[in-house]
């Protein structure tokens, strides 16, 4: 880290990346039983930040003891659910109450915008939190009217428990570190399981110090944090004593999750890659509709599973449309996410910095035009210029794959053919987005689009409330809302005869 890096930084980012971070195993911050350590770097200068235990398969085995034994034996299982409540609910406080620090640690480690990480990552994790401690209390089975036939006169009083599943591993991704440890932990919490967590290699510090804010408020071995490489989120994927895992990441890695977890059937959750698509039409507002669709595509630095990268633009309006689009690009400011100014932070390691330029080469190689951008930026740091790419054709790599940096590519499309079947022809499905001011063409185009989120003259429009994941290869089963809740419990039936 640099000297300007740490004159950012407040005084407890700068004592907590001082020291080496540990595993959170039992309400205990221990070394890896291996005492290994790896490095994690700021993308914004390539300098290291810090050391952090690199946990392996025998940490895992500690963990889901630990997880075991709270869930079993300790206190959280006999708690109710109003005092479940009230414990998550502080968590969602202490995460507001530390912003700032939460903020600046997410943008040191990650890359991205300060004011995002503050202002929309730590906020709506506290949402979260808030959100789901109220479900602790509202989580109920139901009563059903049973006939027996074969017991002619019989009488049943039949009802069902919604049960927590147990010990849940839980693995995220680098691209939202706090954001998606959100996503995760507090539903499961709030249907009374327990959790180990792996957070990504790249960016293991937010749910470090998330580890620090939980430990203080939860009871012993509730929630526990493995950090390591992929060989640890293998071992928690595969463990028999694991009853369920949930996994945010590519498609490739979810179906080696899928794989590992046959052994004990453990339930599985999975939200995993897209190549979003954006349809635009000639009845848009050019005006809502420029700067719409160039953010769904540069927020996150493109690093979002939802980024709208296929963009689909009525053909009468195509070159106004592009060149308005790739306008808004070229502008947006480039720098450390550090810098409150900065609109378009560094990818998040060499590695990112190099599958991104290798797309954008390959798509240039096989005939796409860049309208601007399509180089690195500097040589110190991971930066990518925001990239318009025309000229392409549905077999390009750049059309097929997920790229996950600022790259979109866009195609014109005619108005007596549209653009559902272009929009459709992809083996994701995680959202989409239309731009028109027609309410019916609205509502019909978004019926038939094969996307778990159908986004209308707007885009990344989260709310915690609404159930987020994707059709097709784009995962199983579904975040946010209540639909997370079913993710996290179980149906026992019972049938007593009276």
């Amino acid at each position: 880290m640099t000297d300007l890096s740490r004159s950012l930084l407040s005084k407890p980012v700068q004592d907590f990346v001082s020291t080496e971070r540990k595993l959170l195993i039992g309400g205990e911050w221990v070394p890896a039983l291996s005492g290994e350590t790896f490095t994690t770097y700021d993308p914004a200068t390539g300098n290291r930040i810090t050391e952090v235990a690199k946990g392996g398969a025998a940490d895992v085995d500690r963990a889901v003891a630990a997880a075991r034994k709270a869930f079993e034996e300790g206190p959280w299982p006999r708690l109710t659910p109003s005092e479940r409540q009230r414990l998550i609910w502080r968590i969602g406080d202490a995460l507001l109450e530390r912003a700032e620090e939460f903020g600046q640690l997410e943008a040191l480690d990650n890359g991205k915008s300060v004011a995002v990480a503050q202002g929309v990552d730590v906020v709506w994790a506290a949402d979260l939190f808030h959100y789901y401690a109220g479900w602790a209390t509202k989580i109920e089975g139901r009563t059903v009217p049973v006939s027996v036939p074969w017991v002619p006169g019989g009488q049943f009083h039949a009802y069902t428990l919604r049960e927590p599943v147990g010990v849940c591993g839980q693995i995220i991704p680098w691209n939202f570190p706090l954001l998606m440890a959100a996503f995760k932990i507090p539903a499961a919490l709030a249907a009374g399981n327990t959790v180990v967590l792996k957070p990504a290699e790249q960016t293991p510090l937010t749910a470090l110090l998330l580890g620090e804010v939980i430990s203080e408020i939860l009871p012993p071995g509730v929630v526990n944090i493995v950090t390591g490489y992929g060989d640890a989120g293998a071992a928690i994927a595969a463990h028999d004593g694991v009853d369920k895992v949930a996994f945010t990441g590519s498609t490739e890695v979810g179906k080696k999750i899928v794989d590992a977890a046959k052994g004990n059937l453990k339930k599985v959750s999975l939200e995993l890659g897209g190549k979003s698509p954006q349809i635009v039409y000639a009845d848009a507002d050019l005006e809502l509709a420029i700067p719409g669709t160039a953010n769904a595509w540069l927020f996150n630095h493109g690093q979002c599973c939802v980024a709208g990268t296929r963009l689909y633009v009525e053909d009468s309006i195509f070159a106004e449309f592009t060149r308005g689009m790739a306008d808004f690009a070229a502008q947006v400011k480039i720098g450390p996410g550090l810098d409150p100014a900065t609109q378009l932070g560094p990818l998040v390691s060499q590695e990112q910095l190099d599958r991104v330029t290798g797309y954008i080469r390959q798509g240039i190689a096989d005939g796409a035009r860049a309208l601007t951008g399509g180089n690195q930026v500097g040589d110190r740091g991971y930066y990518v210029e925001p990239t318009v790419l025309v000229d392409v054709r549905p077999e390009m790599s750049v059309v097929r794959e997920e790229i996950f940096g600022p790259v979109v590519v866009a195609a014109p499309f005619s108005a007596e053919r549209g653009a559902i079947t272009e929009a459709n022809d992809s083996p994701f499905g995680l959202a989409a987005g239309v731009w028109t001011k027609d309410v019916s063409k609205a509502h019909l185009v978004a019926s038939r689009l094969k996307a778990g989120t159908v986004w209308v003259n707007c885009y990344n429009a989260f709310d915690t409330a609404l159930p987020f994941g994707g059709y097709k290869q784009s995962g199983w089963g579904r975040e946010l809302g209540a639909a997370a809740l079913e993710q996290y419990t179980q149906t026992k039936a019972v049938n007593i005869q009276l």
